[in-house]
């Protein structure tokens, strides 16, 4: 079934602004700014999400596993260009030629997919430039390359046929050595989790597997000078649960939860664990180290209900982010844990990126409007980590947002000499914007808003190149 053809969809993720778009665009200049782009502001702004083109049924869908598709502003001179385009993957171009779903994730008919030799990837996830190369990623699958500014597909990566499981959607370049670390895992069998070097060559230098007893949603990383953060948290993926038909990800709090650190080109057997309190992250913020301790900052929650039958009542927090802190003793073991807002919840946190993996001042989060992440994001929070305190952007009645970026600027010195830029849609006015924030001068608000001249639907993360 195409969804365009469902005259009054019921499910939400196919109303409002999360509603998908089909048309795309090229190259398009932004006519209508409210104030003024910055000149020295070059590059491109790009946030990806799920953006299906065809469902079995409306109530099997889930955003996960809908088709990627990049939406793109490109700043030159003082100007803004917008593109928009499916990421043209085998499955999606297989899917168009047949005119119906065929990978319908737990829904899909196997004879049907059977004719093919390959499976879906719907590179819908988060997006990183590395070696030349421009990637679009989805931890179920390897990463898919894209030409820019045009987003033309030239196809799936997987570094020679050295990738041991699909790749992560939150790999990390270090800005010391260029090279790009990330993690991957498996849902089907041992090894389940996998650690994965690429040169800034754009050449996987290392792998190694690390023994974890399940297999579990490991969406995000972190990394220092000199280790890689895995996350072994308790969304697992149970089999057994999918068999009586329900959901196969659940929070299972007898798995535990433990952070792993790994020294860059150890083997995975020499990982150190810590464990900590019982809880769930999506995606940390950044990682250091400070003398004999290794820092770790990330938007944690209690728990997280996304696969289990009864979700939170009103007013339960226990699955609202929020920023965190952990820090693990090398030597002694010791770990000390630490809520960094108690007040707000947050997601989607991002930094300087010069400072991956470093000891850093400045993040930059979307702040969640209500007590659980479906209440959308009603603003911006730029947090000291150094002082404790924040400044607040909201985006006013009627407009939210998503993740926000940090767009260095060219002759910038400085951690906050940069820009925040994100997509706002504004449903009272019927529109979508891209807003300009000079991180420095943050509370002075947005420098430009830009009207986009086609709706943005919300979506995952954002990447400056």
């Amino acid at each position: 079934m195409r969804i365009s053809d469902i005259e009054k969809p019921s499910v939400h993720y196919f109303q409002g602004n999360f509603a998908p778009v089909q048309e795309e665009h090229s190259n398009v200049l932004c006519t209508e700014v409210i104030g003024t782009i910055p000149d020295s502001l070059k590059g491109s702004f790009l946030r990806i999400g799920a953006n299906p083109v065809f469902v079995s049924s409306e109530d099997a869908y889930h955003p996960f596993q809908g088709d990627g598709m990049i939406h793109q502003v490109r700043f030159e001179e003082g100007k803004a260009f917008y593109y928009n385009r499916f990421v043209e993957t085998e499955g999606h171009l297989a899917e168009q030629e047949h005119g119906d779903v065929i990978w319908d994730g737990l829904n899909t008919n196997p004879e049907l997919a059977a004719k093919y030799d390959f499976s879906k990837n719907i590179a819908n996830t988060h997006m990183v430039f590395h070696a030349g190369m421009f990637l679009a990623l989805q931890e179920a699958a390897y990463p898919f390359q894209l030409t820019l500014p045009n987003l033309d597909p030239v196809g799936e990566v997987d570094y020679s046929g050295k990738l041991v499981n699909p790749y992560s959607a939150h790999p990390k370049i270090d800005p010391r050595t260029g090279e790009l670390i990330g993690n991957g895992y498996s849902v089907v069998q041992p090894p389940y989790c996998s650690v994965t070097v690429v040169d800034k060559e754009g050449q996987l230098s290392h792998t190694t597997t690390v023994d974890i007893p399940r297999p579990v949603m490991m969406h995000d990383c972190a990394i220092t000078e000199n280790y890689t953060i895995v996350l072994d948290l308790p969304c697992v993926f149970d089999f057994e649960r999918m068999a009586q038909g329900k959901s196969m990800l659940h929070f299972d709090e007898s798995n535990g939860a433990r952070f792993g650190l790994l020294k860059r080109g150890e083997n995975g057997d020499q990982i150190k664990w810590f464990d900590v309190a019982t809880c769930y992250c999506y995606h940390t913020v950044n990682a250091y180290e400070e003398g004999d301790w290794v820092v770790v900052d990330g938007c944690r929650s209690e728990r997280n209900s996304i696969g289990d039958e009864e979700k939170p009542a009103p007013g339960d927090r226990s699955d609202l982010p929020m920023l965190y802190q952990w820090r693990f003793n090398l030597e002694t073991g010791k770990v000390v844990e630490k809520a960094l807002d108690k007040e707000w919840g947050c997601e989607f946190a991002r930094i300087n990126e010069t400072w991956i993996g470093a000891k850093y001042r400045y993040s930059y989060a979307a702040r969640i409007a209500g007590d659980t992440l479906e209440s959308g994001f009603d603003g911006i929070i730029k947090y000291d980590m150094e002082t404790g305190d924040s400044s607040h952007y909201p985006y006013g009645e009627g407009r939210l947002g998503g993740e926000p970026i940090f767009a260095p600027k060219p002759d910038g010195q400085n951690e906050e000499d940069g820009w925040v830029i994100g997509f706002v849609r504004d449903e009272k006015l019927g529109r979508s914007e891209c807003i300009i924030i000079d991180a420095a001068d943050f509370e002075a608000g947005p420098v430009a808003r830009i009207v986009m001249p086609a709706r943005v639907p919300f979506g995952f993360h954002s990447a400056w190149v």
